[in-house]
């Protein structure tokens, strides 16, 4: 074989190398990550009597009711400063009328809307059926600000709560 034969064979076999990993770097970086693509917001965590439940525990989400722009927003990120989980932000169903706030659950007695209710004065807790994760937050016009609050509550009774998953 002669020196040209040679070169022109290793250019051509480097050439398909080249195309290969071309195609599978893309392929590769364009892929979702692995176990982040469909992972839950939050699970349901079976809580005892007796149980302390803190805000790192606890799945929060907030709707806003209001006219105020970003409301639900910046609520989520106060209530996420104080140690809650991310859940759903978003605005109120169309016609919801909320002056303050309010927590709508299907579980008033639940020690997770009893931490996050410690947080918000004035707010009511309404039995409202939700599509939204954890303990669902609506703020309206009045709202301003989150209040310290208790750093955990006791579970009195066994229950779930929607906790951070993984």
């Amino acid at each position: 074989m002669t020196q040209g034969v040679k070169t022109l064979i290793t250019l051509a076999v480097l050439a398909a190398l080249l195309a290969f990993a071309t195609v599978w770097g893309w392929s590769a970086l364009t892929a979702p990550l692995p176990g982040l693509a469909n992972a839950p917001a939050c699970v349901e965590t079976p809580i005892s009597a007796g149980d302390t439940v803190t805000p790192q525990q606890v799945t929060v989400s907030v709707l806003n009711a209001g006219k105020r722009a970003g409301l639900a927003s910046r609520t989520m990120v106060a209530l996420t400063d104080q140690g809650f989980n991310k859940g759903d932000s978003a605005n109120a169903p169309a016609k919801t009328s909320v002056g303050y706030a309010q927590i709508w659950t299907d579980d008033p007695d639940s020690p997770a809307v009893a931490l996050v209710a410690s947080r918000i004065d004035h707010v009511r807790i309404v039995q409202h059926d939700v599509d939204q994760v954890g303990v669902v937050v609506v703020v309206g016009d009045k709202f301003r600000q989150l209040s310290k609050g208790e750093p955990s509550v006791k579970a009195t009774k066994p229950t779930t709560i929607c906790s951070p998953a993984g």
